[in-house]
């Protein structure tokens, strides 16, 4: 945590160094950094929260190895065969069961889904990503060509804390 404080430091010390370039140069630099670097930051730790809650609530689907999924992505190979003949087999019952495999769009799978997406975690910072680029664009001060390449550095910088203090 110390460690990621005095980068986060450093490198804010730079950013605000670029105001002797100029200031539009610094306040795009400075709002495209914070936005994705909190974005990352964010969404790294409303990911793993939502994967402590499934693993402390034994929520966990496991999940076939990679090689099978590539192999057999509909698992065609998986099911037993029935070898009964035609006129022993009953077809609603079948189709009943195949019908039961089949994940619907559900209350249930839509809650699972949506868990770390509406986390307050990651909607504010994208609420802030949002509203300082249209700060930036409205007072007329939006260089793209510095915007972007900061985003580059907050996702960059984002990414190796969250490896480290997150995970």
């Amino acid at each position: 945590m110390q460690s990621t404080i005095k980068l986060l430091l450093v490198l804010e010390s730079l950013i605000i160094l670029t105001q002797l370039i100029s200031f539009e140069f610094f306040m795009n630099l400075q709002f495209a950094f914070l936005s994705s670097f909190f974005v990352i930051l964010g969404s790294s730790y409303a990911y793993k929260k939502m994967v402590i809650t499934d693993v402390e609530s034994n929520n966990i689907n496991e999940k076939r190895d990679f090689l099978d999924e590539l192999e057999d992505p509909h698992e065609l190979y998986e099911t037993e065969i029935n070898e009964a003949p035609a006129e022993e087999l009953d077809l609603k019952e079948i189709v009943k069961e195949e019908k039961k495999k089949i994940n619907t769009l559900s209350i249930k799978s839509l809650k699972k889904g949506s868990k770390a997406g509406f986390s307050p975690f990651r909607l504010v910072p994208y609420v802030f990503l949002v509203l300082s680029f249209i700060a930036l664009k409205n007072n007329n001060i939006l260089d793209i060509s510095v915007y972007l390449p900061s985003i580059l550095l907050g996702v960059v910088v984002g990414y190796m804390t969250s490896k480290k203090v997150i995970y």
